[in-house]
């Protein structure tokens, strides 16, 4: 594990959470363009720092979304997805006709989603595996 400086923190916990989010308009319709696609960056920018997320990488492609953002133990992956998707698609569908009369929702109901840490599988499992072998602390 790296330095505690490296961890978000709560009151509660300390941690290191980190999401890969990738998702698509309906029928995969190439609309992320020009000014939709600017504006969809600034959207979820203020919707992540809204909720205290980090956005580490972002990339908007005609057809898809690409986020890499850092949460805390609170935003639970499907969260992070209903709260951006959700949002953005009543922003920009407000804002931009042309997505209202092009597509009857803006995003599909579908997602990718998979867990970004800092610590790889492999050093978790030897950390675990390693546990049975410490000696613990005030016990007999």
């Amino acid at each position: 594990m790296g330095s505690l400086s490296e961890y978000g923190r709560t009151a509660g916990a300390v941690h290191s959470l980190g999401y890969h989010l990738v998702w698509c308009p309906k029928y995969r319709r190439p609309v992320l363009v020009g000014r939709v696609a600017e504006r969809l960056r600034e959207l979820l920018g203020a919707k992540c720092a809204e909720h205290g997320w980090t956005v580490e990488a972002l990339e908007v492609m005609p057809d898809n979304v690409y986020l890499f953002a850092r949460c805390g133990p609170d935003a639970s992956p499907a969260r992070l997805a209903h709260q951006l998707k959700g949002a953005t698609s009543r922003a920009l569908r407000a804002e931009f006709g042309h997505l209202r009369s092009r597509l009857p929702t803006l995003w599909s109901r579908s997602y990718f989603v998979a867990s970004v840490g800092r610590v790889r599988a492999a050093t978790i499992r030897r950390y675990i595996a390693e546990q049975t072998t410490r000696p613990t602390k005030g016990m007999p």
